[in-house]
C-alpha cells in the first residue's frame, strides 16, 4: 500500500507489531495441509494463503482485544491501547479510549484488506468458484457468527436455559474458534493442492475435535494460566464474564452459594487477585476443571486416531502430530 500520509504508519506498525508475533498455527497447517495432499516442498501458493491466514488472525486478534476490553496481547498493550497511549502521548483533545478504540478498528480492518489481498494473489487454485476460496470465505463469515455467539452468551446466558450452557459454549468454540484456526487452514492447504472432498474429510475427522481441544485449552488459561507465561493478567476471562465450557460446567454443579458467587463475580471488572482465587477454588471444587482436562484428553483422542488412519508420508505425519501435541499441551 503507498503511504497515503506519514500520520498513516503508526497503523502499518500496529500490524507489523501483532503480526510479527504469535504461533503462526494457522499458517503452518495450511502448508502441510498443502504437502500433505501432495503439494511440493517449495511452492508460493501456501506461502500466501499462510501470509492471509496470519493477517485474517490478526485482524480477529485487534478486534476481539476491543470486544473483550483486553489491555494486553502477547504481553504487550493491545493495539487500541496502543493508539490511546500515542493520544496521551502526544497532548491531543477529544478522549484517548475513544481514539484507540476507533483507530484499532480501522487497523483491524486494514488487516482484513490485506488479507483479501494475499489471499487473491495465491492465484487461480484460490479462484472465483475454486473450493480453497469457498473455505476461506466460509472460515471468516463462521468466526464473526461465532464472535456474535460469544458475546451474546456474556449478556444474555444468566437469563438463558442453564441445562443447554455447555451445549451454547461447545457451538461458539466450534465457530468462534476450532473451525478457524484448525479445520479451515489446514483444508485451505489441501484444497490449493488439489485434495478431494474425501481427503477433505478426512482431514476434519482429525483437525476439527483437535481445534475444539485447542479452545477448551485456551478456555483453562484464560481462568488458571500463569500471566507471565499468557501474557493476560490473571483470571482475565473471569473479569470479560466470559462463559466457556469450564464455567457452564462449574455454574451447573455447584451448589446455591457458591453458584451465586460464581455468578455475580462473571464480567466484573473489578475483580481482584483474591476475588479471582476465590472463583478458581469454586471451579475446581465443581470438578469442572478436571471434566474438561478429560474433554482435551477425549477430543486429543480423536483427533489423532483420525490422523493415524491419514495416509501420509514421515515428515508431513510428524509436523502434524507436533502441531497437534503443542496445541492441546500448550501453556501460553
Amino acid at each position: 500500500m503507498d503511504l497515503v500520509s506519514a500520520d498513516v504508519a503508526p497503523l502499518m506498525d500496529a500490524i507489523s507489531g501483532l503480526a510479527s508475533g504469535g504461533k503462526r498455527l494457522r499458517a503452518l497447517l495450511g502448508y502441510w495441509g498443502w504437502r500433505a495432499a501432495g503439494g511440493a516442498v517449495l511452492a508460493e501458493e501456501p506461502v500466501r494463503a499462510g501470509v492471509a491466514l496470519e493477517l485474517f488472525q490478526s485482524a480477529a486478534l485487534i478486534h476481539d482485544d476491543i470486544i473483550d476490553r483486553s489491555d494486553t496481547r502477547r504481553g504487550a498493550p493491545s493495539v487500541h491501547e496502543r493508539f490511546a497511549a500515542l493520544h496521551e502521548a502526544s497532548g491531543w483533545g477529544l478522549d484517548a479510549e475513544r481514539f484507540g478504540h476507533a483507530a484499532a478498528i480501522l487497523t483491524g480492518d486494514l488487516c482484513l484488506s490485506f488479507s483479501e489481498e494475499a489471499f487473491t494473489a495465491v492465484g487461480p487454485a484460490a479462484g472465483p468458484a475454486t473450493t480453497a476460496r469457498r473455505i476461506f470465505n466460509t472460515m471468516r463469515a463462521e468466526v464473526m457468527a461465532g464472535q456474535y455467539l460469544d458475546i451474546l452468551e456474556e449478556v444474555a446466558g444468566r437469563t438463558r436455559p442453564r441445562e443447554d450452557a455447555v451445549v451454547r459454549a461447545r457451538n461458539v468454540i466450534r465457530y468462534k474458534s476450532a473451525k478457524y484456526s484448525m479445520e479451515h487452514p489446514l483444508a485451505i492447504g489441501g484444497a490449493l493442492a488439489g485434495a478431494d472432498e474425501a481427503l477433505l474429510a478426512a482431514y476434519s475427522a482429525f483437525s476439527l475435535p483437535l481445534g475444539e481441544a485447542f479452545q477448551l485449552r485456551d478456555d483453562v488459561l484464560g481462568v488458571f494460566g500463569d500471566p507471565q507465561t499468557t501474557g493476560k493478567p490473571a483470571g482475565d476471562d473471569l473479569r470479560e464474564g466470559k462463559r466457556t465450557v469450564l464455567v457452564a460446567l462449574a455454574l451447573d454443579a455447584a451448589d446455591g452459594a457458591a453458584g451465586a458467587t460464581l455468578e455475580s463475580g462473571l464480567g466484573r471488572e473489578d475483580l481482584g487477585i483474591d476475588d479471582v482465587d476465590r472463583l478458581r477454588d469454586i471451579i475446581s471444587t465443581t470438578g469442572a476443571l478436571n471434566a474438561v482436562e478429560g474433554l482435551i484428553d477425549e477430543l486429543s483422542g480423536r483427533a489423532f486416531a483420525a490422523l493415524a488412519r491419514l495416509h501420509l508420508d514421515v515428515d508431513v505425519r510428524a509436523a502434524l502430530e507436533a502441531l497437534g501435541l503443542a496445541a492441546v499441551r500448550r501453556a501460553a
